[in-house]
């Protein structure tokens, strides 16, 4: 079938969908178009193991980007530095995630094609990240710039191994447009977990009662998130099964010699790269993935340099505190967030979902201003739980969204790419955190902020610090929602593309 004759049958399927959903009385109704059939919903144990995925994902993400800030405070290094450090290992992902997205799609193993890579990715991720934090005392700043960096990079391939077939796992568990976004509101919300205790990582590092100082609490905490993320990060690949597992079979590759075979590999390989690049669709989720979490993670350093430097007036254990207060009240109300972007996005579909809580999110930030308050520390908490509608709405939809363009993707290429999007997509994330941890560091100095003056900072410091904190999340998150209104997959659209799916290749087959 030509490429035009498939969309004229999309468009019919599509049309008929939308006449048999009408009233009497010609409206369209403001309900489910189409039910969740019960083969297609997945259960919620089986949700809860995939979740625990997402646990150890946002504990390392959010344990790197909190604890790095010891190489500051405890160390004191440059700043610009530390951004590096937190950038720098980011430009191996640019191949490393792709690469193990296309190895993960095209592995062929008993295991199946995620679980395998799942598994080991897992341990060595939990290994190689309490080993990064035993800094050795007394060093230069180039030996600590040059150690972490190394150590970073070896982590974030450990990483990279784990997250990569754990994200398309997800992709490929339910074939029905709401029960993804139901599946991903449940991994979302264990998620969030890690954010109830991670906004206390420096307070935990900075206590003194259990840590010397800061270098010794992080070689201590480290090990901890260590082992949490070995006895956690395995359980997705015990519990759960793969829809697609026999698609990555290829019974001629099987007689080719190894030079041919990697030949062919790196052909399909940059294809497949260059073919994902030019899904539009999947470049809008990209874009605007990349706005919300880079704004958000740019001023997250900036914040906790606002609560500890202009509400605190430089005392870094109340200040750390606040901020611990700020992050655990943000991570409750995500758990609310969560539910009410899963509600939406069931009733108006998940673009409008997205626009209504990213918008407030919007507000959120802006109210930064009002209510970091020197004389009334506690109302600092007052704008986090609009905040908490930014991440929140877009890690529960975004996950949902991709996987409806998985299925687009195979419409008209004949092939399930899970791995490759979710790499893409991921380093797009991870570029994201780079970009802002290296920007938030230049930014911090060119503040004129110097950690040797305590709480007297300077006033154009403070007011810039502000300035940074509230104004770039804000103008980020509404380029984000310019990105997205032009979306172009409606529920009626995913349903016609999953039929002519199902009737092409037929029901896929469980391991």
């Amino acid at each position: 079938m030509s490429i035009a004759s498939r969309w004229r049958a999309l468009s019919q399927l599509a049309i008929s969908a939308w006449h048999a959903r009408m009233d009497d009385s010609g409206k369209t109704g403001f309900t489910t178009q189409f039910p969740t059939a019960s083969a297609d919903r997945i259960s919620f144990p089986r949700k809860i193991a995939y979740g625990m995925g997402a646990f150890v994902n946002n504990m390392l993400a959010a344990a790197i980007g909190g604890m790095v800030i010891v190489l500051n405070l405890g160390l004191g290094m440059n700043p610009a530095l530390v951004g590096l450090l937190g950038a720098l290992p980011r430009i191996t992902d640019a191949l490393t995630d792709p690469l193990m997205g296309y190895v993960s799609d095209n592995t062929n193993s008993k295991w199946g094609r995620r679980r395998p890579y799942i598994f080991g990715g897992a341990i060595a991720a939990g290994v190689i990240y309490a080993a990064l934090w035993q800094l050795p005392i007394g060093r230069s700043e180039s030996f600590y710039f040059w150690y972490f960096l190394t150590g970073s990079i070896v982590f974030y391939l450990a990483y990279t191994v784990f997250a990569t077939p754990w994200v398309a796992l997800g992709y490929e568990l339910t074939p029905d447009y709401h029960e993804r976004t139901r599946l991903m509101g449940v991994q979302n919300f264990i998620g969030q977990l890690a954010y109830l205790v991670s906004p206390w990582f420096l307070w935990i590092m900075t206590h003194k009662p259990w840590f010397e100082d800061q270098v010794a609490g992080a070689a201590g905490l480290a090990i901890g998130i260590g082992v949490v993320t070995i006895g956690v990060g395995v359980l997705p690949a015990i519990f759960l099964r793969e829809r697609f597992v026999a698609v990555a079979s290829d019974p001629s590759a099987a007689k080719e010699s190894g030079l041919a075979a990697l030949r062919r590999n790196m052909t399909q390989f940059f294809a497949g790269f260059g073919t994902t690049l030019r899904s539009k669709p999947f470049l809008k989720l990209c874009a605007a993935t990349f706005l919300v979490f880079n704004g958000f993670i740019m001023i997250s350093s900036f914040q906790t340099y606002v609560i500890i430097y202009y509400v605190f007036g430089g005392d870094q254990e109340m200040g750390s505190r606040y901020a611990g207060y700020a992050g655990t009240l943000g991570a409750a109300s995500t758990f609310a967030v969560i539910f009410i972007v899963t509600w939406l996005s069931t009733r108006l579909g998940k673009r409008k979902a997205f626009f209504a809580s990213t918008g407030i999110s919007i507000v959120g930030y802006g109210l930064k201003w009002f209510f970091y308050n020197p004389e009334y520390p506690m109302l600092l908490l007052i704008p986090v739980p609009l905040m908490a509608f930014g991440l929140g709405g877009l890690f529960t939809l975004m996950g949902s969204m991709i996987a409806d363009v998985v299925d687009v993707d195979e419409l008209e290429t004949h092939q399930r790419r899970e791995g490759m999007f979710g790499s893409i997509y991921w380093w797009v994330v991870k570029l994201g955190m780079a970009a802002a941890l290296a920007a938030g560091g230049f930014l911090l100095n060119a503040t004129g902020f110097d950690v040797a003056l305590g709480g007297t900072q300077s006033t154009q410091t403070i007011l810039l610090m502000r300035i940074f904190d509230a104004v770039i999340p804000m103008v980020a998150s509404g380029l984000a929602i310019w990105a997205v209104a032009t979306y172009p997959i409606t529920e009626e659209r995913a349903h016609a593309t999953r039929t002519e799916l199902e009737n092409r290749r037929g029901a896929p087959v469980a391991a």
